[in-house]
Formats: C-alpha cells, structure tokens, sequence
C-alpha cells in the first residue's frame, strides 16, 4: 500500500512538473493577462503624471514591463500597441510621425531597451 501511494505522489509530481502543451498555454496566457496588466498601468501613470514629452517614455516602460512577463506579455504588449496606435493615427489625426515615434519606443521598450531612454527630465521619480 505505501508503495503505491508513493508511486501515485510521485507520477502527480512528475505531471505538474511536465513541460505539456497545456502547461505551456496556460503559462503564455497568464503572462498575457499580466502584460495587458503592465500596459494598463503604464497607461493610467502617463495620464497621472500628465507631464508633457513623458509619452514615449510611457509607451517604453508598459511594453518593457510585460515583455519581461515572457512571450504572452510580449504578445500583449505588441497587441494592445500596435491598436493604440492604429486608433490614434485613424481616430485622433496625431500625424504618421508621432505613431513611428511611439512604435519606436514600444518596440524598444519590447526587445528589452531601458525605458529610461525616453525619460524626460524633470518626470518624478515614482513613475
């Protein structure tokens, strides 16, 4: 008896440690969860600190927060900006300079760039 409960908490261990197709979905979709999470907060800061030249700077820190999640934040990331930035060049007339400018710091934000980059100076120190 002993051995087969030790056989069955051994084979529940060695399943949950799997690398399955579903481990790895799950996974993938909670990192995306958490980017869109990044995003957002990125989002709501830049509207907090309604500092003029801090956009980019923005845009860098959410897509560097959740690609650091791995590649279901990275997906997110480059989701959510990639139709930010559709709606604003469509929808709000901002001009096709500033969407280059602001994939460029998303995509720089994304490949693991430093946000700081883009700070602007005087931006508080909590954002």
């Amino acid at each position: 008896m002993r051995l087969c409960v030790c056989f069955v908490l051994l084979s529940i261990i060695l399943c949950a440690s799997a690398d399955s197709p579903l481990a790895r979905g799950g996974k993938f979709v909670l990192d995306a969860l958490g980017g869109a999470r990044d995003m957002y907060r990125a989002y709501r800061d830049m509207r907090e600190a309604n500092y003029k030249g801090a956009d980019k700077y923005f845009h860098a820190r959410g897509n560097y927060d959740a690609a650091k999640r791995g590649p279901g934040g990275a997906w997110a990331a480059r989701v959510i900006s990639d139709a930010r930035e559709k709606w604003q060049s469509d929808v709000s007339g901002r001009g096709a300079e500033d969407t280059r400018a602001d994939q460029e710091a998303n995509r720089w934000g994304r490949s693991g760039g430093d946000p700081n980059r883009y700070r602007p100076d005087g931006l508080p120190r909590k954002y």
